[in-house]
């Protein structure tokens, strides 16, 4: 017979974050890299992602590196409390619940702020711009920051535009071994994963309404088309719209896609692409989704407003009906569904993603006097290391030019 016992909440966090740190053989290496050279040694980071067990193996990767860490959740919903309880017996500083208030999010980011962090690594650009608007005494302390959400650089782009911006940000999620994997393949599993454990519904069959067309959308509308699903794609982007159209999907407008969506799920980082309108022209059992940083994308204000009752129809869905009659539903208020609904990127994919998070962090630091710009591309080799290491991770060699090729595409004295 099996031994079954009972395991406090810190121990069922380390199980989940043991689970992750067999899958992710790049930040293996960092982190044995980083005992033995300490980059990050007497720096403290400000850190604030979702805190579930692939971020909590990043941060104790970093905190091997040296760094004094200091971490909140980006997302209230997306905190896992067994994993975070982990971090803070291992001897982290931890600020973070799961299901905090909006007055407590607020109070978590400026208790990270208040440690007079050296270093920050954002998600969506909070510690970013708090640090900004309410703790300038505290910029001169910061040598600088990793962004690596698609929302955070957009916002970073309106500060620098501004000349608001004074210290400089790595932008992780413009690298290609981020974007590229991490947007397309990591959100198109993920988001499907949140939707089909929370609803326990059949995708095949179903029409399935993606808002935008980026890397994200590309992603989700991918995978709802391998479950089985009949795609329509909503575009601002006439380019953006052109490819979803050549790689096979439908394009309208929102508010006749609303007409016939049974799935919707928005990828837009924008505000209020599903509102009134969209609504009432919704059909019976519709189901909403948000897969974009911010819960504005979906207008759930609005909805709110509009509807005439709501209800709790299934662990984290809400059900609204509409003063036509027909009700709709959402899943996790409308916030991430991939995280506020499930765990996240799988862990393979955030692997990339974590390494070029914790190598920008170090090529920032290891650079900063000659770094004049407050916007910086992650370096073409931090890339090109990820993505080779990631192949000896799975077994697959490369060919390599020889002299003569070299030479024949890059000239002979090309470095």
């Amino acid at each position: 017979m099996s031994e079954i016992r009972d395991i406090s909440l810190w121990e069922s966090g380390e199980q989940k974050i043991a689970w992750v740190k067999g899958n992710m053989p790049l930040l293996r290496r960092i982190e044995q890299e980083f005992s033995e050279t300490k980059p990050f040694a007497g720096k403290r980071i400000a850190l604030s992602i979702h805190l579930e067990a692939k971020t909590a193996y990043l941060c104790r990767v970093l905190a091997a590196g040296g760094a004094e860490m200091y971490i909140t959740g980006s997302n209230p919903l997306s905190t896992q409390d067994d994993v975070a309880a982990a971090l803070v017996h291992g001897g982290l500083n931890v600020y973070a619940w799961h299901g905090t208030t909006p007055e407590e999010y607020e109070a978590y980011t400026r208790r990270v702020i208040e440690a007079e962090p050296h270093f920050i690594i954002d998600d969506g650009g909070d510690l970013v711009t708090l640090i900004h608007t309410e703790y300038p005494q505290l910029l001169g302390n910061v040598i600088g920051g990793c962004e690596e959400t698609t929302t955070g650089i957009l916002r970073l782009k309106a500060m620098a535009s501004a000349n608001t911006l004074k210290f400089p940000m790595m932008l992780v999620n413009d690298a290609d071994c981020k974007h590229l994997f991490d947007n397309r393949y990591g959100t198109g599993q993920s988001v499907w994963d949140g939707i089909n454990r929370t609803t326990n519904l059949i995708v095949a069959g179903k029409t399935v309404v993606i808002a935008g067309y980026g890397w994200c959308g590309k992603g989700a509308a991918m995978r709802a088309k391998g479950l089985g699903a009949k795609v329509i794609v909503t575009e601002v982007d006439p380019i953006k719209a052109i490819e979803a159209v050549m790689d096979g999907f439908t394009v309208m407008k929102m508010e006749e896609a609303a007409k016939t969506g049974d799935f919707f799920v928005t990828v837009t980082g924008c505000k209020h692409v599903i509102t009134e309108k969209s609504f009432l022209n919704m059909h019976e059992g519709a189901i909403l989704c948000n897969a974009g940083h911010f819960d504005v994308e979906v207008d759930m204000a609005g909805l709110r407003q509009l509807a005439v009752k709501s209800f709790p129809a299934r662990n984290n869905i809400m059900g609204y009906t509409l003063p036509n009659g027909v009700t709709v539903y959402v899943i996790a208020e409308g916030r991430l569904v991939n995280l506020a609904a499930g765990d996240g990127h799988p862990a393979e994919i955030m692997d990339m993603s974590f390494a070029i998070q914790a190598l920008s962090a170090q090529w920032l630091i290891q650079n900063r006097s000659s770094v004049a710009d407050v916007l910086n591309y992650v370096p073409r080799e931090v890339d090109e290391a990820v993505a080779r290491h990631k192949l000896e991770s799975m077994g697959i060699s490369l060919d390599v030019l020889t002299e003569d090729q070299r030479i024949y595409l890059y000239g002979a004295d090309a470095e």
